[in-house]
């Protein structure tokens, strides 16, 4: 899977997990302080994309994905 397979992906997710336009989502889009994301819709996104690229996110990594660039740049370093 190639880096914009993977982005359209994450970002499929995204907007059906935080009722986001499709249109609107970048790369640079921050969970946190652009969707107002909490801990437990963070965690549902997380989840999501264990189930969708078949990878484990272990809560450390989870942390650490702030942008949906981050979010896509990990699965492409994760895939199996």
């Amino acid at each position: 899977m190639d880096k914009d397979e993977v982005f359209n992906k994450i970002a499929d997710l995204v907007a059906d997990q935080f009722d986001v336009d499709r249109s609107k989502i970048t790369g640079d889009l921050n969970f946190k302080n652009d969707l107002d994301a909490d801990s437990i819709d963070f965690v549902e996104f997380v989840l999501d994309m264990e189930d969708t690229f078949n990878a484990e996110i272990s809560d450390e990594d989870a942390e650490k994905l702030n942008t949906i660039h981050e979010a896509v740049d990990f699965v492409m370093a994760h895939q199996k």
